[in-house]
């Protein structure tokens, strides 16, 4: 599930991330929220995740947050990594 604000901010973004966001997505929906496998993935906390789609300049990073009890994923921030909220 994409965030409202991640749903505008995508139509912004080149399309090679908007492709890697869609791959993310669907690796998400698949696999589950930890993706290790990912570029420069982390955990942010116990809930929240985070990982960069492209590296360079800038650097363009996606945030998402997996709800256990509702076994919900939403992709709650896509964009530049100087902007995003962690």
């Amino acid at each position: 599930m994409l965030h409202t604000q991640v749903l505008r901010a995508q139509r912004q973004l080149p399309p090679s991330v908007r492709d890697a966001l869609l791959a993310l997505v669907q690796d998400l929906e698949a696999r589950g929220p930890v993706r290790g496998d990912w570029p420069n993935y982390s955990k942010l906390g116990r809930t929240r995740h985070h990982c960069h789609l492209h590296k360079g300049r800038p650097t363009y990073v996606a945030v998402w947050e997996a709800t256990p009890r509702m076994r919900m994923i939403e992709v709650t921030y896509v964009g530049t990594h100087q902007s995003a909220p962690y």
